[in-house]
Order: C-alpha cells, then structure tokens, then sequence
C-alpha cells in the first residue's frame, strides 16, 4: 500500500472551513487545533480535574467481556484506569458488517492519533470507540450497499423492527442474518478470501443477539490488538455512572437549549445554517417507554416536561425519581451527549466527521454554562482507496483521480461520447426531421381543406415518421457505443469504485468488499501506513 494525498474538495462549508481557514470559525470552539501546542495544553487542562475511571473501566471491560480480546485491549484498560491518562474518543451507529466505510476510517482515526499523541506526549493515550447502541432509527443501519454491473442495491436486512427501539435492543433472528449475509457476499463475488471472511462473521452472529453487539463483535475481531476499547452508549452500567450528570441536565435543560440557539443564531448570521434541529422547548432528553424512545420537551406554562405524542407528562420531581430508580430509561440526544461525553472521559480529542464538526461547533457556550469545554475537535480521516485497476483504467482515460473525487466522470464521459459521434449521419437525420416536418406542414394544411376530421391522423402520420427515425438514430449509436464498449465500461468502473452514485467512497462501499478481496492483512496494512491529520484527502493505492 502506498499513501498519497489530494485535493478534494468537502462538502459541508463549515467543517471546509475549520479544516482549511480555521481562523474564520475558531471562536466557534475551544481549543486551535492549528497550534502545535494543542494537545499538551488539553493535556494540561485535563490533569486538573477528576474522572471516575476505575467506574468506567469496569463498565467498559464488562461491556466488552463478550467480544474478541487480546493483551492490548487489557493494557488499554490498565492504561484507563491511570490518573495520568486520557483518551482520543470517536463514535458512530451500529452499521450492519460495520456500515459504511467512513466507520472504518474513524475507527483507524481513533487509534493512529491516539499512537501518535501518546509517544509526542509521553504519557499513556488510549482509544475509545462510542458505539450509539442508544440510536433509535435503525432504518440507517439495516442495510449495506452492494455492488452490481452497472449500480448499487441497497441490500436491506429484511426483519421487521417496529416503533424506536434502541439499536442495542433489536435483537436479529440468527438464521436470517445468516442468510442474509450470504446473499450480501453474492455480490461481492467468490474470493480467494470470501470463506474465511464468511466464517468470521458466521462467528460474529453465532456470538451476539443485537444490531450493537453483532458490530462490535466484528470491530473487536479486526481491532483488538490495536488496544480499541468499545462503549455502548445504551448500557445499563454506563446509565448508573451517568445518573449525576443526567440530574445536572435536566436541571439546567433551559440554560443549555438557550446557549445553543444563541450559539446558533450567531452561526447564521456569519452565512452557516444551523446543524442542530431544536426550539426553545427543548429538554434534550429522550425516555424510553415500552421500547419506543420518546424524545422530551419542557412545557413551561403547565411546568412539565412532555414527550412529542403527549403521551408521557412528568413533573421534574418525578423525572427526578424516575431517574433514580430507573437511569436506563434516560438518553442524550445530539446536545447533551457531547456534554456527557466530557464529563466522562479525560478526552484529549474527539474525531469527527463533517456533519459533527458542524453540529459541535453549536455547543461552546452550552458547554460553558456548565462548567465545561468542547475538546479538540480533529476531523477523521477522509479516504479513498485506489486499486491497482480502478489505477489503471484513470490513466488510460487520462483522469486526475482529484478530478473523479470532485465530480464523477460525467464530464469526461460525455466528450467522449460526443468525440466518437459519426457528424455525418447526425447531420443527414437532423435534415430530414426537417425536411418531413416542412412537408407535413403542406400536407396537414392541404387535409385541413379536404377534410378537418383527417388533421389528427396526419398529425400522428408525422409524429411516428419522426419516432421511427429517432428509434433508428438510437440504434447506430448504440452500435457506435459497442464499438466503444472497453472504454465506457472503464469510465463505468472509475466511477463506481471513486464516485459511486455521485457519493464519496467511503457513504457507499463496505469494508467487506476489500476484505473478501484482500484478506485479513488488509486492516493491517491500513493501520501501518504514515497518516497526518491535516484535513488533507488521503488516497491510499492498494
């Protein structure tokens, strides 16, 4: 594997921004991560306070006993529970075979920074993946995209899940999972690898009952000797630790939906539309209630807090009980888990994609009424990965692969296709439809005298003259198309491997598909490669 980096160009103008010009955004945010000094002034920063670490450490090694481990993942534990340490922490939903490639890259992300920043500051740094089993809309998450000859099919896990179940409460049915994997890997093609990757994740699915633990299985299994350690967002021990926190939240609900539509307004009026969908009754909780989880809202003239149905009325002193007896109900929405987030972990920084860069950047002052700080922000990796053919086929086509990134193959395909288009014939078609029109003119004209009734039939006379000369103008294109077939079959590949349905990579393609391809190794060499976190696109030439 070779590593290279491009110029392409992000989709999401504020998260460009922070990436390129942070100066303009950085009042939106705590820390610089432009400065060199960044991490050891967080570092700094997070010495002076108190975490309860044993508390999560035992939370999250009783979360991961039923995963795959190794001595790394047991010294990262160690590591953990030393007052001296911090943590590089990113998340993501439970995706079926770890969802879409961007997972993955966030993943790697997680574990190369916090490599990098343990041997710049010589202090024990350790990964921590956010899993968010307490997710609820698994419509995101039941599906992978697979590729076809000439596009992708959304390849749905066909089980029905009804109402908003927490991802880590949808329990799949075994056999169908199974099945369903097999008609996945169809897809992929028949490998030199596809056995012993189905048998991985037969594993994985003999192992676990959830959407959550069938993922974080998997993760464990390609990851564990990178030292990853996994928290689910939805575990009954993690709510137990949580308890205070959720009190502090709830008390303060008020304080922190006015800091972030503060925050937002002051977004909005640099020209950046607001990432956070909330209003001024926001309580930022969610409750979960016969498996359906019910996102709270604060109803100041009766003083209560209301789910959006109205099904569900709590005073604060009885959210406050409810809380005590029965923390495993309660859950953060997009707000309050950042908050959460801090207060739990000595985070050194958060990777983040370009939608989470955009939503944190709403946060700062909620964060400072409580009496806290947005951490560094470090944006995930962005990759694509090159193969040797997808390689060759750009430069036979003569395309820059920052081209392809930035805009597909359209373009490109579209002069070819006018270069091979034989004028002449075009010319002599294009005469005649004028010719048949100028004549049918006259003739309509003269039935028009003879008989009014015959108009019509004249009419569609021409229109089927006209048909029949466009079917045949189809038809010799499509043989001069044929003739052509090797190139527009490679303009095809290019995109579907770089710019799938005009998509970057990493939303569409699944890690498996290399993996049935290449191997386990394939992880391997991805985490031994030299990355920066720079902003910059990475091509990785495999």
């Amino acid at each position: 594997m070779e590593l290279e980096n491009a110029a392409v160009l992000a989709t999401n103008r504020f998260a460009s921004l922070y990436i390129e010009d942070m100066e303009s955004v950085k009042d939106f945010f705590q820390y610089n991560i432009k400065e060199e000094t960044v991490f050891r002034q967080r570092y700094d920063d997070l010495m002076k306070r108190d975490f309860n670490r044993e508390g999560m450490a035992e939370c999250i090694n009783h979360y991961m006993n039923k995963f795959p481990t190794s001595a790394a993942v047991k010294r990262s534990l160690e590591s953990f529970r030393d007052s001296r340490s911090v943590a590089v922490i990113g998340g993501q939903q439970a995706g079926l075979l770890t969802g879409p490639l961007y997972t993955i890259h966030k993943i790697i992300s997680i574990i190369k920074l916090a490599e990098q920043q343990e041997k710049a500051l010589g202090q024990p740094v350790v990964p921590i993946f956010w899993v968010a089993g307490e997710d609820h809309d698994h419509l995101e998450i039941n599906h992978i995209f697979a590729p076809q000859k000439e596009n992708f099919k959304k390849k749905n896990y066909n089980e029905t899940f009804t109402g908003k179940m927490m991802a880590s409460h949808i329990e799949f049915d075994k056999n169908k999972m199974h099945t369903w994997i097999r008609q996945v890997f169809s897809y992929f093609g028949d490998r030199a690898h596809t056995k012993e990757m189905l048998a991985v994740v037969d594993e994985a699915i003999t192992q676990t009952r959830t959407f959550t633990e069938f993922f974080s299985y998997l993760v464990m299994y390609f990851f564990k000797d990178y030292g990853l350690l996994l928290i689910d967002s939805a575990d009954p021990k993690l709510r137990q630790l949580e308890k205070p926190f959720f009190s502090r939240l709830i008390h303060n609900r008020q304080v922190i939906t006015d800091s972030v539509l503060n925050q937002q307004e002051k977004k909005q009026g640099m020209g950046f539309s607001k990432a956070i969908e909330i209003d001024g009754y926001a309580a930022n909780l969610f409750y979960y209630h016969e498996n359906e989880r019910e996102l709270l809202e604060f109803d100041p003239t009766e003083n209560i807090f209301v789910s959006k149905t109205n099904e569900l009325r709590f005073t604060e002193e009885e959210l406050m009980e409810l809380l005590e007896s029965s923390p495993e109900r309660f859950s953060n929405n997009v707000v309050t888990r950042p908050l959460m987030q801090e207060w739990l972990f000595p985070t050194l920084a958060f990777i983040a994609g370009p939608g989470e860069i955009a939503y944190w950047g709403e946060l700062l002052p909620a964060f400072q009424k409580m009496g806290s700080q947005v951490p560094p922000i470090v944006p995930r990796l962005n990759i694509t990965l090159l193969d040797k053919t997808t390689d060759r086929d750009l430069d036979e086509l003569n395309l820059s692969i920052e081209a392809v990134l930035n805009r597909g193959t359209a373009e490109e395909k579209e002069r070819f296709l006018a270069s091979i288009k034989d004028e002449g014939f075009e010319s002599l078609i294009m005469e005649t439809k004028n010719e048949l029109d100028n004549r049918y003119k006259e003739i309509i004209a003269k039935v028009r005298e003879i008989d009014l009734g015959h108009v019509h039939l004249a009419e569609s006379n021409l229109a089927v003259q006209i048909r029949q000369l466009e079917f045949l103008q189809r038809k010799v294109e499509d043989s001069i198309a044929k003739k052509h077939g090797s190139t527009l079959e490679k303009y095809h590949r290019v995109e579907q491997i770089l710019k799938p349905d005009g998509q970057p990579q990493e939303r569409i393609w699944n890690i498996f598909y290399y993996l049935n391809e290449y191997g386990m190794n394939f992880i391997d060499e991805l985490l031994n490669l030299p990355y920066e976190f720079d902003g910059r696109h990475q091509i990785i030439r495999i």
